[in-house]
C-alpha cells in the first residue's frame, strides 16, 4: 500500500512539473535573466565582463516597503499584469545597515538549478488570501526561474539591488496580495 501511495506521489509530481513546463515555455531568444542595478559607484559586470544593466533603476515612491533582517529593506514598485497571464513585480533591495549582508540559501527557494542561475530571489512568493491560492516565481523551459539572479552574494552597506519577478497572475478579481520573501514580514500590494 505505502508503495503505491509513493508510486501515485511520483506520478502525480511528475505530471505537475510537464504541466508547469509546457506553461512556462517561451521562445530561445527571451532574456534567459537580468543583471541587478547597483546604486554603488561601481558598474556591475556580466558574467562576460560587459556592463548589463538590463533592469531599469526603480524611481519614485514605492508602493509597498518592509525592513528585514540584517538592516535590509525590500521596496516594490510596481506589481503589473502583463499580456499572456503574468504578474511582474519591480523593486529594489537596499542595506540601509552598517555591515555588510550575505544573501541567505532561503532566497533562492526550492532551487535546483542555482548551479546554473547562481542566487536567485526564486524564494519569493504571493498570497491571495481572498482566493486562498499561492503563487510562485514561474520557470523558463530550462527550469530557471523569471526573476533576477547571477547577481553576487553579497550586499554592501548602501548597496541596492533592484530585482524583477514573475508570477502568474491572480485573476483579475484579485486587487491585492501579500509578498512573502524569507527574512521581511509580510508586505500587502496593490496590483495595477
Amino acid at each position: 500500500m505505502r508503495t503505491m501511495r509513493r508510486a501515485g506521489a511520483a506520478a502525480l509530481l511528475s505530471a505537475a512539473l510537464i504541466f508547469s513546463l509546457t506553461a512556462c515555455g517561451g521562445d530561445e531568444g527571451e532574456d534567459k535573466g537580468k543583471e541587478p542595478v547597483s546604486s554603488s559607484s561601481a558598474p556591475d559586470k556580466s558574467k562576460d565582463g560587459k556592463n548589463d544593466n538590463a533592469t531599469a533603476p526603480t524611481s519614485g515612491d514605492p508602493i509597498a516597503s518592509v525592513k528585514g533582517d540584517g538592516g535590509l529593506e525590500l521596496a516594490v514598485y510596481s506589481a503589473k499584469r502583463d499580456d499572456g497571464g503574468f504578474l511582474t513585480v519591480d523593486g529594489q533591495f537596499k542595506n540601509a545597515g552598517s555591515a555588510g549582508f550575505s544573501v541567505p540559501v532561503s532566497w533562492n527557494g526550492m532551487e535546483q538549478a542555482v548551479a546554473a542561475t547562481g542566487h536567485s530571489f526564486a524564494g519569493m512568493t504571493l498570497v491571495d488570501s481572498k482566493g486562498k491560492k499561492r503563487y510562485y516565481v514561474l520557470r523558463d523551459t530550462d527550469n530557471r526561474p523569471l526573476t533576477t539572479y547571477g547577481y553576487d552574494g553579497f550586499i554592501q552597506p548602501g548597496q541596492a539591488l533592484t530585482f524583477f519577478a514573475q508570477f502568474p497572475a491572480p485573476p483579475q478579481t484579485t486587487t491585492k496580495v501579500d509578498i512573502q520573501f524569507p527574512g521581511f514580514p509580510s508586505m500587502t500590494i496593490e496590483l495595477s
